[in-house]
């Protein structure tokens, strides 16, 4: 059998990293992209055909081709997590991507529409939903939940029995304590420590660096 052909929805920067993913290291062939008519600014993207997502299903069907939505986090995934379900509606099986760069260790099924990027570590027992996007060099601990529609982005820390509810966004540098709810839409930023529950759809900010009153050549470095 030859390879597995592939739709991917988007023309943006997730949208080429995930044809540089798919089409370096799986087994599937990227055969064209598509977004909603009215964003349908080109012909082509990373040398492909960009057909409007109204046709799509006409010109590439569901019977022969899968699709992946490479959408951010625009509207706490909302945005993503619509073309997730519009996707599915028109009968395309969605295709998930586990980078062979990763520690993948967890046996448990992991969701449709997947994007896990290089260098992430997934430890035993863990459960990842449908629709996450965790970019590089993240850590979940053992027995954590990542529910569906959640982006992590890089070197994020999951502790053990942590569970991230849907549609969460989780900062660079993240890190969260074990056995804690991050509850749903929840937007953590970056460098952030979470050491405790969080409630629905809150914003939880770091403390941020402050400009000194001395320049560097002033600072005497041990």
């Amino acid at each position: 059998m030859g390879p597995r052909k592939l739709v991917i929805f988007g023309t943006e920067a997730i949208a080429r990293m995930a044809h540089f993913y798919f089409t370096t290291a799986s087994d599937y062939e990227v055969c064209a992209f598509t977004v909603d008519r009215e964003y349908l600014r080109a012909n082509s993207f990373c040398d492909l055909p960009v057909i409007a997502f109204e046709e799509v299903a006409a010109r590439f069907p569901p019977s022969d081709y899968s699709m992946f939505v490479a959408i951010g986090y625009t509207k706490m995934n909302k945005v993503r997590e619509v073309k997730y379900y519009a996707a599915k509606a028109l009968g395309y099986a969605l295709a998930t991507f586990i980078s062979p760069r990763c520690s993948f260790l967890t046996a448990l099924p992991i969701g449709d529409n997947c994007l896990i990027m290089e260098d992430n570590t997934i430890q035993p027992f863990v459960r990842i939903g449908s629709d996450v996007i965790m970019w590089s060099g993240n850590h979940v601990g053992h027995d954590a939940v990542i529910e569906d529609h959640c982006f992590l982005t890089s070197h994020v820390v999951v502790s053990g029995f942590t569970r991230i509810g849907r549609n969460s966004f989780l900062g660079v540098n993240a890190t969260l304590r074990d056995a804690i709810m991050i509850a749903p839409e929840t937007l953590v930023g970056a460098g952030a420590v979470i050491m405790k529950d969080t409630v629905e759809k809150g914003v939880y900010l770091p403390t941020r660096a402050v400009l000194f009153d001395k320049k560097s050549d002033e600072i005497t470095v041990s």
